[in-house]
């Protein structure tokens, strides 16, 4: 009788390390927003992968980094709460990037992570591989176990992979499953995650908001849908989904650079958050955005809280 595993993984590493679009790879479909630009991802997502044999949760977290304000702070104190409460964690290192001083602070503490009275396995997952050659690749592979001795951190594996070219995804799911507790599934079968939709929702609008805007907008950017549900004088078979929601930005002239000239820039949003959603959702939307200032709410405990962080 084969034996059935189930449990938590967290990926963690720097900003833009790859973690959300491994973790999309794995799941088999979006469940997490990426972007080129560093620290997009802002909340815990979880990502579920099916398998006859085991159930695995992937809990994709936001890159750890200095924290240069109140915001910077939570995410980081999320990311680590997380360390406490998963089966195994998986370090993602991008095969383009040199070892920094961020992965050196990294895995210096997560030689320290434990659940349970126990050291937590982490495994090494070397990201991006479809961007470097097969010698530059073997080079960071001998970079990675160096860090692994520096940091007195026991790798419990490591796996070379490329998200976006589907190469190996089998084997960081064969690590991940062998670091497991035997037990049942924790989800439905065919769930791919249990965030809610009007969160999932405004992922998407912010994806596409970072989309476009110069360097310094996207830290700056939130998004809360007000409003989500289904019009009631639509017939059964013609649905229409009405969602409401606020893009939140610190100073005036960053809401002029995202509503751009005209509101070219906004309706360009909309349009490419509107295909996402009614592609996740399966429902056809009437989707209206509308920019406002609230200042500088990544460094007003209040007000990110409102914002739901």
């Amino acid at each position: 009788m084969t034996i059935h595993r189930s449990g938590f993984v967290a990926i963690v590493g720097r900003p833009n390390a790859g973690k959300s679009t491994l973790t999309n790879a794995l799941v088999g479909q979006k469940v997490a927003i990426t972007s080129s630009k560093p620290q997009t991802t802002r909340r815990v997502i979880r990502g579920i992968i099916h398998r006859p044999d085991a159930q695995i949760i992937l809990v994709d977290t936001p890159g750890i980094h200095r924290p240069r304000n109140a915001l910077g702070q939570r995410l980081n104190a999320l990311v680590e709460q997380q360390w406490a409460e998963v089966d195994a964690i998986a370090m993602c290192l991008p095969a383009d990037e040199d070892i920094g001083p961020g992965d050196r602070r990294i895995a210096h503490r997560l030689a320290g992570a434990t659940r349970g009275g126990r050291r937590t396995p982490v495994i090494a997952v070397v990201t991006k591989t479809d961007r470097v050659s097969n010698p530059a690749l073997a080079s960071k592979l001998a970079s990675v176990a160096e860090l692994g001795r520096v940091a007195s951190l026991d790798w419990a594996a490591v796996v070379p992979v490329s998200a976006t070219a589907g190469s190996q995804l089998d084997d960081v799911v064969a690590e991940f499953r062998a670091m497991l507790p035997e037990g049942p599934a924790l989800y439905p079968d065919g769930e791919l995650t249990d965030e809610p939709e009007i969160i999932l929702v405004a992922e998407l609008i912010r994806e596409a908001a970072l989309e476009g805007v110069s360097d310094e907008l996207p830290h700056s950017i939130a998004v809360v849908v007000e409003e989500m549900g289904l019009r009631p004088d639509r017939p059964q078979n013609q649905p229409l989904l009405d969602i409401h929601a606020n893009l939140f930005v610190e100073r005036p002239s960053q809401k002029a650079i995202v509503i751009g000239s005209r509101g070219a820039r906004l309706k360009d949003v909309g349009t490419r958050a509107r295909a996402a959603i009614e592609a996740m959702l399966g429902t056809p939307v009437f989707l209206d955005l509308h920019v406002k200032v609230a200042r500088e709410w990544q460094r007003d405990p209040k007000q990110l809280r409102r914002l739901g962080f």
